[in-house]
């Protein structure tokens, strides 16, 4: 029987660990298959989804730059439709089908440090893939989003299709964090090669800040080092996000139940090698 091919493309790729947490479910599932990282730019995403396809891989995950110029190649669901971005590239049906599991992710891990949502304050850095995913799961539980962006047209876009958003620039962040119960961070701002750099220094934030960046590898990005300076008690780093996002990702691929346990060790062991001197 031939081995099943699944991936990851993105630019960057090199940091990604969803190989090391697919394969490691592979092995314990006992599945005759394969998971491989292909750096794509965004000039050939769909050369590359469409060359998937031709070669009989099985399915494809899609992370940043790639995951709003992906959903041009695909049929998405409602969901990805509506969100204007995908993670997630089924082939099984032969037409590529588009889904995003990256707000799903986000959603659970905030429910286990959080809780209630509802009236949560909170800022969201970027408007990119991930960044639109988290908002508009977050809307839907009714949190109070502000979205900040370099290019301010891009957060007044998606916050014109949520409930209760507003767009600003990064120019206001000092003036709005003080107000914020939940920071996230959703540009790769703090993820290799860029992991001396942070959108907002210890200076800013407040103790009761609950701050989670998406980022997970380094899994102690500039981000949380400076909350940690910060007194911020409520620490939360992108390990657990790719960890939920991918066990959707494997379940709509193979219809099993993703083994959690296995996966995440998985990950922690290659990060713990990773960040040994």
């Amino acid at each position: 029987m031939m081995k099943k091919v699944y991936g990851v493309i993105g630019d960057p790729i090199e940091h990604s660990l969803s190989p090391v947490m697919h394969n490691a479910a592979f092995d314990a599932l006992g599945l005759n298959a394969i998971y491989l990282a292909f750096r794509v730019s965004k000039d050939d995403v769909g050369d590359a989804i469409r060359g998937a396809k031709s070669l009989g891989i099985a399915g494809l995950n899609v992370t940043i730059p790639l995951k709003e110029k992906a959903l041009e190649f695909v049929v998405p669901d409602a969901l990805a439709s509506r969100i204007g971005a995908i993670n997630t590239i089924d082939f099984s049906k032969g037409t590529p089908e588009g889904y995003n599991t990256d707000g799903l992710g986000a959603l659970a891990v905030l429910k286990e440090a959080v809780g209630e949502l509802r009236n949560k304050k909170v800022l969201i850095l970027g408007a990119g893939g991930a960044a639109r995913a988290i908002a508009f799961y977050l809307d839907s539980e009714g949190s109070i989003l502000t979205i900040a962006n370099r290019n301010v047209a891009r957060a007044r876009r998606l916050a014109s299709a949520l409930r209760n958003a507003e767009p600003v620039g990064m120019d206001e962040l000092e003036r709005r964090i003080k107000d914020i119960d939940i920071l996230i961070n959703a540009t790769p701002v703090g993820m290799y090669p860029r992991e001396d750099e942070t959108l907002i220094d210890a200076e800013l934030m407040h103790s009761e800040l609950v701050v989670f960046d998406i980022v997970y590898n380094p899994p102690e990005t500039k981000l949380l080092k400076e909350a940690k300076k910060a007194g911020v008690r409520t620490l939360i780093n992108g390990l657990k996000m790719l960890l939920y996002q991918g066990a959707a990702s494997f379940k709509i691929w193979t219809g099993m139940e993703p083994p959690l346990n296995r996966m995440e060790a998985a990950v922690r062991e290659a990060l713990s090698v990773r960040t040994r001197p």
